[in-house]
């Protein structure tokens, strides 16, 4: 018997397609407001990016979520997502 499919995401930065729990969602509601997402089920256009510092890191100084996103992500967000990161939680 097979085991259930688990659904996976790609992270923005080093495109590896991973499952969601090892990913951190960020999502751009319709109002255009951007935060990180920790349920995973918010309304909007969402992008996922690893939890690991490197992905982080890369991310942020690229900016690769305005790329995904289609628009200027505030760096606040970046700043959260950096927090987020170092401190291991969701």
């Amino acid at each position: 018997m097979k085991g259930r499919h688990e659904p996976l995401r790609m992270c923005v930065c080093c495109r590896q397609s991973r499952k969601k729990e090892e990913l951190v969602r960020v999502v751009k509601k319709q109002t255009g407001e951007i935060a990180p997402d920790g349920t995973g089920k918010a309304a909007g256009r969402g992008v996922y990016v690893c939890k690991s510092a490197d992905c982080m890191e890369k991310a942020c100084k690229k900016k690769l979520l305005n790329r995904a996103l289609k628009c200027n992500v505030p760096q606040d967000v970046y700043d959260t997502l950096r927090e987020m990161v170092s401190s291991g939680s969701e």
